[in-house]
This record gives structure tokens, C-alpha cells and sequence, in this order.
């Protein structure tokens, strides 16, 4: 069961999750003298240089070339050495797909990917580097794990657990600093969720990003009299199922809200699961309000962080009228 905090407090930052994971990266190659790290000339983006100023016989930058870099770090793994691959979601997922499938989890070999700009928090940069569909691809191969942290503190806990995890390990960074909730105190495990907010009427559930758009929500709607719980799903695959059912069958409505297709995400995971194993006839529950926000089939564009995320259903406003429409019972 997940742990609940008793009160969030979003303190402002200066460190994206990209740098954080990348900083606890340095700190544990003091503890893990023999793991690599292998990234395709944008080190400086996603801070990995870091590990490379401090042990150089350790990096390898293997140029603009993503495919080649992740068959390389399946190579030097299947001789025994755990790897992490750093650079972008985007390229990552699609450029070097068929290698991850078939070269690293396929042999379930110990490489884990340090995966930038995920979602449309690379909303400046364009649809060439958003990876909207970076979820999809990876938790639908077997073997990988994937995880979303939302801060510096659970960024550097997701890089613990994926040293720790055996075999391929997913984590999804994002591009800016915004917010610090958790502490240095807050524990994360592999199949975890936090509950940040408890709540009788709907259930928000999301990850990365958007949790601080579902803590937005939920202060909006609390000024209605409408009391949402809202629930960090850091660990996407596993997902935390024991606190997602907990949560269902008290509040009977569940809203999932991810920077992500809507298509093959959690959602579409979290959907699939309600429908197997919500109690429809326990306790006297008749039904299950669920909906699921997302990009709807499309691309995201370029643009200013906060109006490109509200552009595609996913801000703090967009989530609170959602969860308005969905227990009212209005259909979109």
C-alpha cells in the first residue's frame, strides 16, 4: 500500500529531473565502480556529462547515432557490466526500438535508460522532440520496467531503483525544473505510488508532470465542496494496483490524466485493469465513473509549457473540469 502524505508543499526548483537523476548518477559511481554510461552527443542536455567529467574511462559519447548507441550498450551488458544509456525520449524509443526489444530485453540484460523530454515537456522544442508515445513503446515490451519521477528527490530515488531493479529499466525525465514536493525522508520503490492528497469524491491518478496539474485540480475543485484524492503513480510499470483498487472502491470515480497518448498509456492500462477487477457488486457498489485524459490523437506543437499542456486537456483547469464532467455523468 502506498504511503500518504500528510500535507504537499510545492516548493519551486532549479534542477529538471534530467539533472537530478544525472547528479545521483555521479554519487553512485562512487558506490558502483564498474556500471558505464553511454549517450549519443547530447551529454550537455541531459547532464550525463557530469559523469563523464568525473570518470572518463567510464563514458562513452557514440555520436548522433541513438540505434548504435543502445547496440553497443547491449553488447558491453551481455559481458556483464550494467549500462546506462542516456539521451532523448524521442529518439531513444523509436530510433532504437528493435534493439531495446530485441537486444536488451529480450536477454533481460541490466541497461537502464536515462529517457529526457518526455511528453510535451519539450514543448518548445517541437513534435521532432516531444515523445508523446514514449510509454507506449516501452512498457508494452516485456521485461522493461518504467518509472516517471516528478522531482529532484524521486528523479534521484528512480535512479536507486533502477541500479537496483535486474534487468532493463526505463525512467522518463523531463526537459525544465518546476516543482520539489518530496524530501530526502520520502521513500520509493519499484511497483509504488504516493497518495498526496486524500479525498472521498474522485480519484486523480498521474505521473511525472501532470501530478502537479492534479494537485492543481484538486484545489480547484476542493473550492467546490469536491474532496479528490489524488495519487503519484511514479512506478508505471509495475503500477501500484492494491492503492488504485483502495482508492476506486472509496471514491467510485477515477480520472487518469497523463502528458502522453492517450492511446497504449497508463490509462489505457488502468482501464483495462478496472474493468477485471473492480467489485462491481461488493459493498454495495453498482458502478465505476472512469475517464482518461491524454493527447487525442494527435501531435503536440511548439510552444510555451503551460499553453501547450491546457491546449491538450492535460492542465490543472482542464483536469479539474473533467472531473466535474465525469461525476456529474456528462459525456464529452
Amino acid at each position: 500500500m502506498a504511503s500518504v502524505k500528510e500535507k504537499v508543499q510545492l516548493r519551486k526548483t532549479d534542477s529538471p529531473t534530467r539533472k537530478s537523476f544525472s547528479e545521483r548518477m555521479v554519487e553512485y559511481g562512487e558506490i558502483d565502480h564498474e556500471f558505464v554510461v553511454f549517450e549519443s552527443d547530447i551529454g550537455y542536455s541531459t547532464y550525463s556529462y557530469l559523469f563523464g567529467d568525473k570518470y572518463p574511462d567510464r563514458y562513452f559519447n557514440m555520436g548522433i547515432a541513438e540505434l548504435g548507441t543502445m547496440a553497443a550498450a547491449a553488447g558491453m551488458a551481455a559481458d556483464g557490466r550494467t549500462v546506462v544509456v542516456s539521451g532523448y525520449g524521442v529518439f531513444l524509443t523509436m530510433r532504437a526500438v528493435e534493439v531495446v526489444r530485441s537486444f536488451i530485453c529480450y536477454p533481460h540484460l541490466n541497461v537502464k535508460i536515462l529517457s529526457s523530454h518526455g511528453g510535451l515537456t519539450a514543448a518548445i522544442d517541437g513534435v521532432t522532440h516531444q515523445a508523446t508515445e514514449d510509454i507506449a513503446y516501452m512498457s508494452t515490451l516485456p521485461e522493461m520496467k518504467v518509472l516517471a519521477p516528478c522531482d529532484k528527490f524521486s528523479a534521484r530515488a528512480a535512479f536507486d531503483i533502477a541500479m537496483q531493479t535486474p534487468g532493463p529499466v526505463f525512467t522518463r525525465l523531463m526537459r525544465d525544473p518546476l516543482w520539489d514536493m518530496y524530501t530526502e525522508k520520502d521513500t520509493f520503490r519499484l511497483g509504488g505510488s504516493h497518495v498526496l492528497r486524500r479525498g472521498g469524491d474522485i480519484t486523480l491518478v498521474s505521473y511525472g508532470d501532470i501530478v502537479f496539474q492534479a494537485l492543481e485540480a484538486a484545489d480547484l475543485l476542493a473550492k467546490e465542496g469536491i474532496e479528490a484524492e489524488v495519487i503519484d503513480m511514479y512506478s508505471v510499470k509495475p503500477f501500484d494496483a492494491e492503492t488504485l483498487l483502495e482508492s476506486a472502491r472509496r471514491t467510485k470515480a477515477v480520472l487518469v490524466a497523463e502528458n502522453h497518448q492517450k492511446r497504449n498509456g497508463l490509462g489505457y492500462e488502468i482501464g483495462t485493469f478496472l474493468l477485471k477487477h473492480y467489485p462491481w457488486k461488493s459493498a454495495g457498489v453498482k458502478s465505476l465513473k472512469f475517464d482518461h485524459l491524454g493527447l487525442e490523437d494527435t501531435f503536440g506543437e511548439s510552444g510555451n509549457y503551460y499553453k501547450v499542456i491546457d491546449k491538450y486537456g492535460i492542465s490543472g483547469r482542464a483536469i479539474a473540469e473533467a472531473a466535474r464532467r465525469l461525476l456529474s455523468g456528462a459525456r464529452r
